[in-house]
């Protein structure tokens, strides 16, 4: 590894190349400005990356033409120059993503990444964010670090040694932090529900938001919860320093946190810094259904924007508008049916735009993206309540969707219902 200036580590990036950006809290902001400053002297140099926080200056309207940004999950910053075809998505489940590096599906010329500052034995660390990073690294021609004093040294498979890094920029930029988003009494009594069906000794999978921060307000009471997701939150601390998240009773990992990224506060950062209780894993690993199926009581929560009366979810756009990805809701789906004692949970508000809408709805919106399809689904909950999905004919489906859909809106949909033959 050479120790060079952030101009210096992206000088080599040439129009037309492919390159993979670190995500989510750990975007490696300095070299993505850096490289974003040589804007008028490249063409179609094209950024892979997952959701990432910060400004994301290469997805500016201005951008178009220098900067191609192909989305293997989109985030906030990125949606509108999906859709406005100044971007690209690439559907994927997440744990096919390492996959992609490693076969030459989407070949790299170099990687930015952001990572630790290298211990004793030369080994730097991934910090919040590995998904499929170890992969994108082997697979790049040129891989460009940011050595950072304040990245987090997360153990697992996060580990990267000074000799497979070719450029480093000294730093000292904490990763991007998150604020957990407020509970309403909504997202309050969907907690609730949820947590009815969480067995003491379960194994949790959860994301962000007002929703999954609900469900953890709810689990206080529970004992030997264990954690194995895709991304850890301030949730998932909260539950630990409260006794409720030990770990004891998990089949493999006992009493450690798994996950493949995290996003939070700093509090979170610093609590994950050389603790051995958490390990950081990439997706093939903590995505992989063979490994869900193996926690007895593994309990997947995910979220979704739209469930049609036969259970087909929708969880990536709104009608034909793009709006996230397919990220790691099936594998998890489809893991946790798969175990023993298990649970696969959509969690959503019955409503959406202050109330005048409908999650719940007879047929999906033209357009909308099937993520999680009706033979896959098992359990839909709602304010109003809990729907069983698994092994129930569409009859039932129907009727159960209704009785957890808004009540102003369950007349409209028992007609579109008769109308269509589901009931």
């Amino acid at each position: 590894m050479r120790i060079v200036t952030a101009e210096e580590a992206v000088a080599g990036i040439r129009s037309g190349q492919q390159i993979y950006l670190h995500s989510a809290a750990a975007v490696p902001e300095v070299l993505l400005e850096a490289l974003v400053a040589r804007a008028p002297e490249l063409e179609n140099v094209r950024i892979i990356h997952f959701h990432i926080e910060g400004p994301g200056p290469h997805l500016a309207p201005e951008m178009a033409g220098h900067f191609f940004h192909r989305a293997l999950f989109i985030g906030p910053n990125a949606r509108q120059a999906v859709n406005e075809g100044r971007a690209e998505y690439i559907p994927a489940f997440l744990s096919d993503t390492p996959s992609f590096f490693r076969r030459g599906i989407l070949p790299l010329d170099a990687v930015l990444v952001n990572v630790s500052p290298p211990d004793g034995h030369g080994y730097c660390s991934l910090g919040t964010s590995v998904i499929a990073m170890p992969d994108a690294i082997k697979a790049a021609g040129t891989v460009i670090a940011q050595i950072n004093r304040a990245m987090p040294r997360t153990l697992g498979d996060s580990f990267v040694h000074v000799d497979d890094i070719d450029l480093g920029v000294e730093v000292d930029m904490p990763p991007y932090a998150v604020r957990l988003a407020p509970i309403g009494e909504v997202e309050t009594r969907i907690g609730q529900h949820v947590a009815e069906l969480v067995p003491d000794g379960a194994t949790l999978q959860m994301g962000i938001g007002a929703i999954p921060s609900a469900v953890g307000q709810a689990l206080t009471s529970k004992r030997d919860l264990g954690v194995h997701t895709e991304m850890m939150t301030d949730v998932v601390l909260d539950l630990v320093e409260a006794g409720v998240v030990t770990g004891a009773r998990k089949e493999i990992n006992a009493g450690r946190v798994v996950a493949t990224f995290m996003l939070g506060s700093e509090r979170l950062y610093h609590w994950a810094d050389d603790n051995p209780m958490v390990e950081m894993r990439r997706t093939e690993y903590t995505n992989d259904t063979a490994i869900i199926r193996r926690f007895k009581r593994m309990v997947a929560i995910n979220s979704a924007i739209e469930v049609d009366l036969t259970g087909q979810v929708c969880a990536d756009s709104i009608g034909p508008r793009l709006y996230s990805g397919v990220g790691g809701q099936m594998d998890f789906i489809r893991g946790a049916a798969l175990a023993d004692d298990g649970r696969a949970i959509i969690a959503l508000p019955a409503t959406a735009a202050k109330g005048t809408v409908s999650r719940i709805s007879t047929f999906l919106q033209q357009g909308a993206g099937v993520v999680t399809t009706r033979a896959h689904v098992e359990t839909i909950v709602t304010e109003h309540g809990i729907a069983e999905m698994h092994g129930r004919s569409i009859r039932e489906r129907a009727r159960a969707l209704i009785a957890i859909a808004d009540p102003r809106f369950r007349e409209q949909l028992e007609r579109e219902a008769r109308q269509a033959h589901y009931i």
